[in-house]
């Protein structure tokens, strides 16, 4: 180990380093993400330093007593290979004591994530696509803004296996993003978000009841990036329909997680989880 190593809790400041470290590791933070992230829990972001100087980060985000969420886990390029990621993983992990946690790791890393008790339980896949796509002319899509938080928790409730109110209130309401939601029978049948990030813009959450909600909810996002940009939408492959709304949308495949918890999966509605949050809080 090396000498005069330290882990602790992030400042602020630090996070949004550790958001310019994904981005350069490629994986596209929003632009708003070091504002938005430490919402869901402000403890639980760690960095590793050496002399003062941040070299690893990693994030083990607690939404309620049971479940949390393991991302951000980045060891700076010059820094690897000396035990120093290991150490504030085990750091991070201890404040989860007693919860479920789930990641979205890269393939790869499988058998290393399996050595800490995490098993797969399906893969995520990042799909590009582009945007200036005619919004939908439907009654039923509605502005998120115009819908009461505790209406959007309720449905989000069924696709997320924690309660996540104060991470969906930022998240819904930060800039460079755009909201709707699907109101059929006076109830929110899904709904969606899509926020600009360093390249294009990537659609997440997407959880819909239904196939069609889904499509009309997916054009109705796509339709806020111009033409010439890029689309995102990260989807479970568990999910077929939502593999299947990707490619009838001409996207492509340029990324993909391996979904892993300790223990069981726990309940969600997959078939209608159309596009994963984040893969860095789940």
């Amino acid at each position: 180990m090396e000498a005069g190593y330290v882990t602790r809790t992030m400042s602020r400041d630090e996070i949004a380093l550790a958001i310019d470290w994904a981005a350069k590791e490629g994986w596209n933070p929003g632009l708003h993400d070091a504002r938005t992230f430490p919402v869901a829990d402000p403890e639980g972001f760690f960095v590793g330093t050496v002399a003062g100087e941040p070299v690893a980060s990693i994030s083990v985000v607690k939404y309620e007593p049971g479940f949390a969420f393991l991302g951000l886990y980045i060891v700076k390029p010059e820094w690897r290979g000396r035990g120093l990621g290991r150490a504030l993983w085990r750091h991070a992990m201890a404040s989860a004591a007693g919860r479920q946690v789930g990641l979205d790791g890269v393939v790869a890393q499988q058998p290393n994530y399996r050595k800490s008790g995490f098993e797969l339980a399906w893969r995520n896949v990042r799909y590009e696509g582009r945007g200036g796509t005619p919004a939908p002319e439907d009654a039923h899509i509605a502005d998120l803004a115009r819908v009461p938080l505790e209406n959007v928790c309720a449905c989000d409730r069924a696709y997320f296996p924690a309660d996540r109110t104060a991470f969906l209130r930022a998240w819904l309401a930060q800039p460079d993003a755009a909201a709707r939601g699907w109101i059929e029978d006076g109830r929110l049948q899904g709904y969606g978000v899509i926020r600009r990030c360093r390249s294009g813009w990537k659609i997440g959450p997407l959880f819909a009841e239904r196939e069609r909600i889904a499509e009309c909810l997916f054009l109705a996002l796509s339709s806020q990036a111009g033409a010439d940009e890029s689309v995102y939408l990260d989807l479970p492959e568990a999910n077929p329909p939502a593999m299947a709304l990707a490619q009838r949308h001409h996207m492509h495949i340029v990324f993909e997680t391996a979904r892993m918890y300790t223990g069981r999966p726990p309940a969600m509605n997959m078939h209608g989880l159309y596009g994963v949050t984040t893969f860095e809080l789940g």
